[in-house]
């Protein structure tokens, strides 16, 4: 399926970029909603997290989306062909014989994507992150990804340098942690979900079927740069749990 025609300006600074947004997740956390709803058709105030998706890449002329879909999968072809892509052209990216995470997500849709960067999100973040100040800290840097992170609270890290380059991984619940990168100081960030991957990572992805981003980040960081762009300060929600919904419809309320 591709729905409807792109209304990128062709003066936009952003027309060379794509955009994904992973939809295929079985949002185990989000039920009662996911027994019978994909979650990315969760409503806060009004609108689906991917209709708000969707119009949040357009705000930077990101207008050619891939979104992946397996969990009740027809039920967000129907609703994106009946809002016409809610104003972009979609693309979907079928996984409905098996999730394939993050990682596997990316390395399925990579025939999809034709700019040579793509901004990744997932469904359930909520964020206000200026988008154009990450790409063109991506633009400016040139690395493989880069990593939108912050300051937040949580149990498992991306490790940086003092140059915000990926250097490891940690989780301070079970004491784990991978290092691929030597540093002088490791600075842990909490990934926000979103990130801008160049073309050319996806020839690099050796890893086959079910797979998180996150292993392959941590394999290359080792030999090739991979970035962080902190935007701690911006409005931030991760709508993972029914609880967090009231949170979303108060820091979202247009």
């Amino acid at each position: 399926m591709n729905n409807s025609q792109s209304t990128t300006s062709s003066n936009s600074p952003f027309r060379g970029l794509g955009g994904m947004i992973f939809a295929a997740g079985l949002g185990t956390r989000f039920k009662p909603w996911t027994d019978k709803h994909p979650k990315a058709l969760a409503v806060i105030n009004g609108k689906s997290l991917l209709q708000r998706n969707i119009e949040y890449l357009q705000q930077y002329g990101i207008t050619n989306v891939v979104v992946n879909v397996h969990h009740f999968a027809d039920q967000i072809v129907t609703a994106l062909e009946k809002n016409k892509g809610y104003g972009s052209a979609i693309t979907i990216s079928d996984e409905t014989d098996m999730v394939l995470e993050t990682g596997g997500g990316i390395k399925k849709a990579a025939p999809l994507f034709t700019a040579e960067n793509i901004l990744v999100i997932n469904v359930d973040i909520l964020t206000d992150l200026d988008l154009g100040k990450l790409i063109a800290f991506h633009q400016q840097h040139n690395p493989l990804s880069t990593l939108a992170i912050t300051n937040r609270t949580t149990s498992r890290y991306f490790l940086f340098d003092e140059d915000n380059t990926l250097c490891g991984w940690r989780n301070t619940k079970t004491g784990e942690e991978k290092i691929a990168r030597a540093a002088t100081t490791y600075i842990p960030k909490a990934f926000s979900g979103i990130h801008v991957i160049s073309k050319k990572l996806l020839s690099l992805i050796q890893r086959e079927g079910k797979f998180s981003i996150v292993d392959t980040y941590l394999e290359l960081a080792a030999t090739h740069t991979i970035k962080g762009f902190d935007h701690s300060g911006s409005r931030f929600i991760d709508v993972g749990k029914p609880d967090s919904v009231a949170q979303a419809e108060q820091l979202f309320s247009e």
